[in-house]
């Protein structure tokens, strides 16, 4: 028998207790810490994270590593292929992540389809769902090929058998938190189940050269569940964004060690499945209004892809004594700030005043560049005056009401003439630095303040 017991892990930082408290010490964060259960791995199983055949590392010299042309194949799908640096990588390990029905398993499918078309094997491990479960999903999306091999099974020995006799170029976990290991006497999907399983893969990946993906689930406040040596241990950390209520779906680079990462790649999701989004600032801005109060046209950068979207925002005379704020897409804190603003630069008074704010399509901006988008929206509701149909608008605000230069100003610009916008509203620090083709393109007003850009826009 292996020797049990139970030590308190925070699930921030990472740090080990010896009982439970209600805030780690190290951290300072609360509620963070849960039980783990270890154990004598001696004990338990003598061959922990052997592969089957076990290889001896030997040094080499850094000038004499050659890097193989084949050790990077496309996947078939143009967006997931710009996201991870130009495909995926020979005996990478993949982390997919998202919350439940948001459409991490279509995808996967989606992904192996592509890859078996191309000879590869795929063993796609459903453990949550039944083989004939995941075989309907691939068929109603129009997957079939015989490069794909359907599993149902959860303990990982037997999961490794598998791997032994097929022998495959793709494994897919369909989830981390559903498989785990018999010797351990914790439940599937505790921090140790979790993080034993996850080593197992990674020395799987690296050892016979298996491309991996597993899919993680997330907590309820939208962060990948388990402990934070899941995603140090991986070398991809992709995460499903978007509201269900919409068709659209952002897949974002959150870590990448083969190339950039904040790459995102929007998808649209249809009854045959995800389907690529190639210009999704067109998507985006196709429903908008012409000549509506309250909406504001902001160019925004997901990694080196500039995207414009429409900030929508109504305010209305309030129903109860206490006013509300609510936002979609947006910082809520951010909202309260540029309200702020308006009040001490325009006099505007929102007291008495209900303001609801929201990105169209779904999408999530945290990027401060939208400041002055979001600001001149709530003016021009407030105001009943509209903006410009043609007009673009960029810059963050601070809080004396000064409008900040931001990063990367051109390549927005250019995405907004390429769509056939006339006017840019921009922070004045940026124009001296600005290229003169860019001002060919576009008329270009700078503004210092948000007074100035009021004035221009809608008084």
């Amino acid at each position: 028998m292996s020797k049990v017991k139970s030590t308190w892990v925070c699930k921030d930082c990472g740090s080990t207790h010896r009982k439970w408290s209600g805030s780690c010490t190290e951290c300072g964060k609360w509620d963070t810490l849960c039980e783990e259960i270890s154990f004598d791995h001696k004990v338990a199983n003598t061959n922990r994270f052997n592969s089957f055949d076990v290889k001896v590392a030997k040094p080499v010299q850094i000038d004499n590593v050659t890097l193989e042309s084949a050790s990077r194949s496309t996947t078939g799908l143009k967006e997931v292929d710009r996201l991870l640096g130009g495909g995926v990588v020979l005996g990478s390990f993949s982390l997919v992540g998202g919350a439940p029905g948001i459409g991490k398993s279509t995808m996967m499918l989606t992904l192996s389809e592509e890859l078996a078309k191309q000879g590869k094997k795929v063993l796609y491990v459903c453990g949550e769902e039944s083989t004939y479960q995941t075989s309907m999903r691939a068929k109603r999306i129009g997957v079939s090929n015989s490069n794909i091999y359907l599993l149902n099974e959860t303990v990982f020995s037997n999961i490794k058998t598998q791997i032994e006799a097929i022998k495959p170029d793709i494994l897919i976990i369909d989830s981390i938190q559903i498989v785990y290991k018999s010797e351990i006497p914790s439940l599937p999907g505790s921090l140790t189940q979790i993080k034993e399983i996850a080593m197992e893969c990674m020395h799987l990946a690296k050892r016979q050269n298996i491309t991996t993906f597993v899919i993680g689930h997330v907590t309820k406040s939208g962060e990948l569940a388990g402990p934070k040596v899941l995603e140090h241990v991986v070398d991809t950390v992709l995460e499903f964004e978007g509201d269900r209520q919409h068709g659209f779906r952002i897949l974002r680079a959150i870590k990448n060690r083969f190339g950039p990462s904040d790459e995102v790649a929007i998808f649209e999701m249809q009854s045959g499945g995800l389907v690529e989004v190639a210009n999704p600032s067109e998507i985006f801005i196709s429903e908008r209004s012409m000549g509506s109060t309250g909406s504001a046209i902001v160019p925004t950068l997901e990694g080196s892809r500039a995207i414009l979207v429409e900030v929508q925002s109504l305010v209305a005379q309030a129903s109860f004594a206490n006013s509300t704020r609510r936002s979609t897409g947006i910082d809520q804190n951010r909202l309260g700030l540029l309200l702020a603003v308006l009040e001490k630069k325009m006099g505007y008074h929102f007291h008495s005043l209900d303001v609801f704010v929201s990105v169209a399509g779904g999408m999530k901006i945290l990027e401060p560049a939208i400041d002055l988008g979001i600001l001149l929206a709530i003016a021009s509701s407030f105001c009943s005056r509209a903006i410009g149909s043609d007009v673009i608008v960029i810059g963050e605000v601070g809080l004396g009401g000064e409008v900040r230069s931001v990063p990367r100003i051109e390549s927005r610009i250019k995405e907004a003439a390429h769509l056939g916008f006339r006017t840019c509203i921009l922070p004045n620090k940026n124009l001296p630095r600005m290229d003169k083709s860019i001002k060919k393109l576009i008329e270009l007003k700078g503004v210092d303040m948000v007074e100035e850009a009021i004035q221009y826009l809608i008084t």
